[in-house]
């Protein structure tokens, strides 16, 4: 390992409360003209603004209400309004009867009910209304309800299978209710202050033929519309293949309706989110690669059920990849195995070696994070972790974090729910066997030119963003073959690092030297103080085969990284599990390193991407377990080390 100045690794580590002087970044994708340039050939008032200027806004792009089929068939009655005045601070009563209110307000939100049945629920319970009067209607509402748990079943297989319930799909009713999601939307759009986007949920599954328990892998999608939406979405319903919704979306695009989809939870795809062959088994193609591409620049690699960039058993020299692991498929009590195609890092490799053997890559992404809340509102912050339905934030012991029945040990208690016969799960068990695995996460962050519609959808297409697993923990990354040295105290440090870089989701051209990663954390305030700064690297040999490394680039306390095994030492951070008070050690709160591969090789295509790891503290489940005088449930984890995600560079070898 090379340092700069006294070796080739600089790290400049700045106390907690320094406040940065360039919090902002990213250039366009193209090579784009330096705003020097850009003023010799265009009026002032045309220029775009500086890209030194841009700031980090978080929000959520993932957000259910009570038009979602699953969430009111779950008591939840949430509109689109309460999530978006919970986003933009106000307080709100969920529908399990506590309030939940953010530490600040976000910067954007999108509400993303489920296309499929959007709204359908609340009409079919609705007396005198034509689709309560339905023979469905009547075994899941009303005191005569025969079977519900086997009805809300029956609502999810069709979603699976692409095949509509006919006397309930009644489009007129869902085309009303994907307008009163616009409407809202366009109700609290501030721009400047608030931005609201139109999306919606792309329901797609496909069956788990090889699993004994009923269970389906995921191909979830949130659809995100720039500005203007249609006035009628397209669900899997009308057609269960991704692919399909990409021909439909380029159409939107065609007529003016720029839209993109966001896939999420691939780690319960069953391997399908980014695998070898099509939706329907055919052969991967450059226009494949490129109408993916299109449609679908970032992935969710966080959220309540899971974080998706890596698993511990495809990566077992990573010593952080065992993070909030979401393990049962969606909807069923079946255990999922992890494939290669699951994971963001594994997807990232098998792009890699398409573009060396096919010459494309369709798993180019960048990342963000989101909640996947199903109340209206996310649950980012441990200390008051609400989980996803109504019942979870109602009741600690409902959802496993301290003993059952009054108990205050562990000792002879069942810790796991217990699971039907059939593995299929109603509502309520969903909820009981799943709230162990839920997160606090996630949070989307952006580097964007202003808080509007336009400057943040512009910096999701350039992939200019980073994922967060619920702190507001600012991540940067730029990539150079020349960072000018003292860049990191430099005053004009992101235009510097703009005109001689790219920023993360950019592409750097191999010259033959080893890329320098610029690394930059800033802290949230409300969070802890910040450990490490990693550079994650993936890349493939001439014969195919995936590799990757986790290099530790900056270390709390102006430690450095030990040269052979790339990590930092102990910063004599710790928990106290029994009131989750922390002892910071050396944590800090901004760090900036420039990183340089020590094992490059210019012939290989690799990807970077920077993960920054707060110090140690309480999980939610520890902290209601704190609060209540008993241990920790000995089948979660105990303590998280929240982190931060950036869109990663990919490095081309020359010619």
């Amino acid at each position: 390992m090379k340092y700069l100045g006294q070796a080739s690794l600089a790290v400049l580590l700045l106390a907690a409360g320094c406040t940065a002087q360039q919090e902002t970044t990213a250039p366009p994708e193209t090579a784009a003209a330096t705003p020097e340039a850009l003023a010799e050939t265009a009026p002032a008032e045309t220029l775009p603004p500086a890209p030194a200027n841009r700031v980090a806004l978080f929000g959520d792009l993932h957000v259910h209400t009570g038009q979602s089929f699953d969430a009111f068939i779950s008591s939840v009655r949430a509109t689109p309004d309460d999530a978006y005045r919970f986003a933009k601070g106000e307080k709100i009563t969920t529908d399990g009867g506590y309030d939940v209110q953010l530490n600040g307000p976000l910067d954007f939100l999108a509400v993303t009910d489920h296309g499929e049945y959007m709204g359908i629920m609340p009409v079919m319970a609705t007396p005198g209304s034509a689709l309560s009067q339905t023979a469905f209607a009547k075994t899941v509402f009303g005191p005569d309800a025969e079977n519900p748990a086997q009805s809300f079943q029956n609502v999810g297989l069709t979603i699976v299978s692409g095949d509509e319930i006919e006397e309930i799909y009644d489009r007129d009713v869902i085309d009303s209710a994907w307008q009163r999601a616009i409407d809202a939307a366009e109700r609290h759009y501030e721009p400047g202050k608030f931005t609201t986007f139109a999306g919606y949920e792309f329901t797609a599954m496909t069956p788990v033929l090889e699993s004994e328990i009923p269970a389906a892998a995921n191909l979830h999608r949130n659809v995100i519309f720039r500005g203007e939406a249609p006035a009628r979405l397209f669900s899997t319903l009308d057609s269960p293949n991704p692919e399909d919704l990409w021909d439909w979306m380029d159409a939107q695009r065609a007529d003016g309706r720029d839209v993109m989809s966001i896939p999420h939870n691939s780690n319960a795809s069953n391997g399908e989110m980014f695998a070898s062959e099509t939706y329907e088994g055919g052969e991967l193609t450059a226009d494949y690669a490129v109408t993916r591409m299109r449609n679908e620049p970032v992935i969710e690699i966080t959220q309540i059920k899971g974080t998706s960039e890596v698993h511990p058993s495809l990566s077992p020299n990573d010593e952080w990849a065992n993070f909030e692991l979401y393990e049962t498929f969606i909807g069923s009590a079946a255990k999922s195995s992890p494939h290669v195609g699951d994971y963001a890092r594994n997807a990232l490799a098998r792009g890699l070696g398409l573009a060396d053997t096919k010459g494309f890559n369709p798993f180019k992404f960048g990342f963000i994070g989101s909640s996947d809340t199903h109340i209206g509102a996310g649950p980012f912050i441990e200390e008051k972790f609400w989980g996803k339905f109504p019942a979870d934030g109602a009741d600690p012991a409902a959802r496993h974090s301290i003993p059952p029945n009054g108990a205050m040990t562990w000792d002879a208690t069942e810790t796991e729910a217990s699971i039907p016969a059939d593995g299929v799960m109603v509502p309520n068990m969903r909820r009981l066997l799943a709230a162990s695995q839920y997160s606090a996460s996630g949070l989307a962050g952006v580097w964007a030119d202003e808080n509007t519609r336009e400057a943040i959808f512009d910096a999701i297409r350039r992939k200019e963003t980073f994922g967060t697993s619920g702190p507001r923990l600012k991540a940067r990354m730029f990539a150079s073959f020349n960072f000018e040295d003292g860049i990191l105290s430099d005053p004009d440090l992101v235009a510097n690092a703009y005109e001689s870089g790219v920023p993360q989701g950019g592409n750097l051209t191999g010259t033959g030297a080893a890329p320098q990663i610029l690394a930059w954390a800033m802290r949230d305030p409300d969070s802890y103080p910040l450990q490490r700064v990693q550079v994650v690297k993936v890349w493939t040999d001439a014969d195919g085969t995936a590799h990757e490394a986790v290099y530790d680039a900056a270390c709390s306390g102006g430690a450095l990284p030990d040269p052979q095994t790339h990590r930092c030492p102990d910063n004599g951070a710790s928990v106290d599990l029994t009131d989750c008070s922390t002892n910071d050690g050396t944590g800090v709160g901004e760090m900036k390193a420039i990183w340089t591969d020590p094992d490059f090789d210019p012939a290989r295509r690799s990807a970077y991407y920077v993960r920054v790891l707060e110090n140690p503290s309480c999980r939610w489940s520890s902290w209601d377990a704190a609060r209540n005088g008993t241990p920790p449930n000995p089948d979660m984890p105990s303590t998280i080390q929240e982190r931060a995600w950036t869109s990663p560079v990919w490095y081309n070898p020359e010619g």
